[in-house]
């Protein structure tokens, strides 16, 4: 898409969403000093959906969100946002 500003044109770039597992990996797992094992057995799920998660290969469920947000003290609407992106 090109915009006209005056004599200058700016062209706007669509940014790919950024996918839930990157915000939970940065932000979280590493923010908290935790490793996915850790979190995994935490919230009672298989270490591997966290892995999953992390690495862009599955989303975050409604169930996931929910432990998540019991663990890191947010709300599971944060999760859900997350993943509607």
């Amino acid at each position: 898409m090109l915009v006209q500003k005056g004599l200058r044109s700016l062209t706007t770039t669509k940014i790919a969403p950024i996918h839930p597992g990157e915000v939970l990996m940065e932000d979280f797992i590493e923010g908290f000093g935790i490793t996915q094992h850790k979190l995994a057995v935490a919230i009672g799920v298989p270490p591997r959906r966290i892995n999953e998660i992390v690495h862009g290969k599955r989303g975050i469920t409604a169930d996931t969100a929910m432990r998540l947000s019991r663990y890191f003290g947010t709300t599971p609407g944060f999760w859900m946002n997350l993943q509607m992106r």
